[in-house]
């Protein structure tokens, strides 16, 4: 029997690099692995088999009974979002709760990350319909970039066509919630700073007190392909789980890419053990149902959602 070819979109995340360069193969299927600058939009590329979707626009469209696409448990991308808080160097605020009735920026309304952020502030006695919301890019405008998806926006929310980070250096908003830093960040003569400064201890407390990494965005495939094979999604998660390990061992064995990455790999292991990004349905059990609370809580999901729906074949 022929084996299925199929193409995936995703970003280049480090640890998918031995797949990408055919290091690892799979014997189940041969993969075409299309390398993104953007999170692909996998319903509307003909041409995609699956790819990189974010976890919130999955998770909502599951809800609302669209299964198209069968999500794996594949987090290719998670991480913590206390980072993504950023004030002017100048502001008195340093504390989540400070963001009570505060003017905020944000880069898309219902994105898994801002969704995860916007948790930190309630978990801080925030009130989120008190905050006077803007959606829009960081820096320059990103012609294309649906940054609502489809929701019908609350009363306090607005979209600008204007940089967040502009806004933000004139005063206009107290802080902004993104993923990426804006432009001239990482200099000394930035404009901006982390709202908490020190996030890694806040984190590190957010991870022992929730006991995962949140994740934001996961690997799909279109149903019809599943249908057709229905070995896939075992398969591609094999193949997706063999390439992180590699990856980490490879970082272990050639260090130098960055100055303090052997620290960084040893203190990572230390405190999260053999594995901070789990793949699996199992793994993420905890993570899932948290998120798809925080999707109603927060009124981007109508009604509760069933977390042992999410995943469900």
């Amino acid at each position: 029997m022929t084996k299925p070819r199929i193409r995936l979109g995703l970003r280049d995340w480090d640890h998918l690099v031995p797949v990408a360069t055919g290091t690892l193969t799979s014997e189940a299927f041969d993969l075409d692995l299309d390398s993104r600058a953007m999170t692909p939009d996998v319903l509307s590329e003909p041409e995609l088999d699956g790819g990189e979707t974010s976890f919130s626009r999955y998770v909502l469209g599951r809800a609302q009974g669209d299964d198209r696409l069968v999500g794996l448990p594949v987090f290719v991308m998670r991480g913590f979002r206390h980072r993504c808080v950023l004030v002017r160097r100048d502001s008195e605020l340093r504390e989540f709760a400070e963001l009570k009735g505060a003017r905020v920026g944000l880069t898309g309304w219902p994105d898994s990350g801002n969704t995860w952020t916007r948790a930190l502030l309630r978990a801080a006695g925030v009130d989120l319909t008190g905050i006077e919301w803007t959606v829009g890019a960081v820096d320059a405008p990103e012609p294309g970039k649906d940054r609502v998806g489809g929701a019908k926006l609350p009363d306090n929310v607005s979209v600008t066509d204007g940089s967040l980070a502009e806004e933000l250096a004139a005063g206009r908003l107290d802080a902004i919630m993104t993923p990426f830093m804006p432009a001239g960040f990482f200099t000394p003569e930035s404009r901006f700073r982390h709202l908490l400064a020190d996030h890694p201890a806040a984190e590190l407390d957010y991870f022992h007190r929730n006991g995962f990494i949140p994740g934001i965005h996961l690997v799909t495939l279109k149903r019809e392909l599943v249908e057709r094979h229905p070995e896939l999604p075992g398969a591609v998660q094999e193949l997706f789980e063999r390439s992180k390990r590699h990856w980490l061992a490879r970082r272990r064995l050639l260090t130098d890419t960055t100055p303090w990455l052997l620290a960084d790999l040893s203190r990572t292991q230390e405190v999260f053990g053999e594995d901070w990004m789990p793949y699996g349905t199992a793994a993420n059990a905890a993570m899932t149902a948290a998120f798809c609370a925080e999707l109603h809580a927060q009124g981007i999901a109508p009604a509760s959602i069933d977390p042992q729906e999410v995943f469900a074949s």
